[in-house]
């Protein structure tokens, strides 16, 4: 139902105490008002509508058809109005509204479910917009202001560090994920690059995460072992899945490890490893009380 914009809910809750009472004078001893005024208040809001509310007669007063049907609805309006402080409460407090939050595939079997799930529990009534992406398309969308926060892998270019925030949240080395049944892989923990056999590469384009690129095969340089590269892929589980189909071996966050497929083995290196981070960026302009909650919460997690 639309009303005309200079209706005021003063008028509707006048109407509704006189529906309630069908009767001018204990409507008005329960407004605290007199009852002339609100007389000619009702006499307002019928005119205002273009239709009468009340059948006024000797016997008293009784709703018509239309007052009949714009009962529920004042009341309606009437009780959502109660609701609006608290609304604008929770909304400055970050506790209603929407985020949306891009991440990269290996933050999937990391930081973010249980994450997610402690921030669903601390604010039910946020709207979360989840998309996976490298971390290249999310500076990219930070910088264009498409979505509140990343999770992706650092470091930020110079060009965003100006307009972006940054938080590190998970640091983990790199693990062998290599197809079953190497004799190299047999009986053992860990295991050392020189000892596998010459299995292409299967990695991230360097395009795509240049840090994460360059540290896998700074792992290699390390070993004194050089890699023929095979096949790139920018997705964590494509490329576990290139490996599970005997396609070549690969390093991966440990976190991947999670991300069983039957094909797969995953060992820790003897080799020295860097730590690979991730972290969340976001806007530095963005002061929207839900993210500076979704902040809140990550930096006490």
């Amino acid at each position: 139902m639309v009303f005309h914009m200079n209706l005021e809910l003063r008028q509707l809750r006048y109407f509704v105490t006189v529906a309630e009472e069908l009767h001018f004078g204990k409507a008005a001893l329960r407004l605290h008002m007199t009852q002339p005024p609100l007389s000619q208040a009702i006499q307002g809001l019928e005119e205002l509508l273009g239709a009468a509310l009340f059948e006024r007669n000797r016997r008293g007063v009784a709703l018509t058809p239309a007052g009949a049907a714009l009962l529920p609805e004042a009341r309606r309006l009437l009780a959502q109005s109660l609701e609006l402080p608290g609304l604008v409460q929770r909304a400055a407090a970050g506790e209603v509204g929407r985020i949306a939050l891009a991440f990269v595939s290996s933050a999937d079997y990391s930081v973010l479910p249980p994450f997610l799930r402690a921030y669903r529990a601390a604010y039910p009534q946020v709207q979360i917009t989840l998309q996976e992406a490298t971390s290249d398309l999310q500076l990219e969308q930070l910088l264009h202001n498409r979505i509140d926060a990343g999770l992706l892998i650092p470091p930020l270019p110079d060009k965003a560090k100006a307009e972006l925030d940054y938080l590190p949240v998970l640091r983990e080395p790199l693990v062998l994920a290599a197809p079953t049944g190497l004799p190299a892989l047999r009986g053992k923990k860990k295991v050392a690059l020189k000892d596998l056999p010459p299995l292409p590469l299967i990695i991230f384009p360097r395009a795509i995460s240049p840090a994460l690129y360059d540290a896998i095969l700074g792992v290699f340089r390390a070993a004194g072992v050089t890699p023929e590269i095979g096949q790139e892929a920018i997705q964590m589980q494509t490329i576990v899945s290139l490996v599970s189909a005997g396609m070549g071996l690969a390093l991966v966050p440990q976190s991947v490890s999670n991300l069983m497929r039957p094909g797969v083995e995953y060992r820790s290196l003897r080799d020295p490893t860097p730590l690979v981070e991730t972290g969340l960026a976001w806007r530095r302009d963005n002061q929207s009380p839900v993210l500076l909650g979704f902040l809140g919460l990550l930096r006490n997690y």
